[in-house]
């Protein structure tokens, strides 16, 4: 059974081990966030600590861009953008589709969550999925906040892929 998670496109380059998942992932990932990977692109600011992650990251960084650029990819997510909520699938590997979300945000949950963050909660509930981040204080404010989200930590990644609940 294909298992779906709500993530920002920057996590997907960050770390590979959510390419390589133990049984298929399709991950649905708000357009805000390719555009965050942009940003992130031609920014100077540091993503990582270390010299050496730092310049790895920024390479899959470029290397998820140019994949999204490719014409077929690109067409598909054109033709997706035009129309709030509809999906662009994009297949990455056999166990891997990269689905592209025409989120927006409507500012619900804006006075205690950026954009992208409201743009992830609303997607989750929207799709009734999961959400899996990196982020620890990202988490605590959805259960003070008392979102009606199932999240995971990434570290838990393996756990949530094989998890029956729903």
């Amino acid at each position: 059974m294909r298992k779906s998670f709500v993530i920002e496109a920057v996590m997907i380059a960050v770390y590979g081990e959510l390419l390589a998942p133990s049984q298929p992932v399709d991950y649905l990932v708000p357009y805000s966030t390719i555009r965050e990977l942009y940003e992130l692109r031609d920014s100077q600011e540091p993503i990582m600590p270390d010299a050496n992650d730092e310049k790895h990251v920024r390479t899959k960084i470029a290397e998820l861009i140019d994949l999204l650029e490719q014409p077929f990819y690109r067409k598909q997510l054109e033709r997706a953008l035009t129309v709030p909520w509809a999906k662009a699938p994009l297949l990455l590997s056999e166990g891997v589709t990269f689905t592209v979300v025409s989120s927006y945000d409507n500012e619900e949950y804006g006075e205690a969550f950026d954009p992208i963050e409201t743009e992830l909660i609303l997607t989750a509930i929207r799709e009734q999925t999961p959400l899996l981040t990196d982020q620890p204080d990202f988490i605590v404010k959805l259960i003070e906040g008392e979102i009606p989200v199932q999240v995971y930590d990434l570290d838990d990644f393996e756990f949530a892929v094989e998890d029956d609940t729903e």
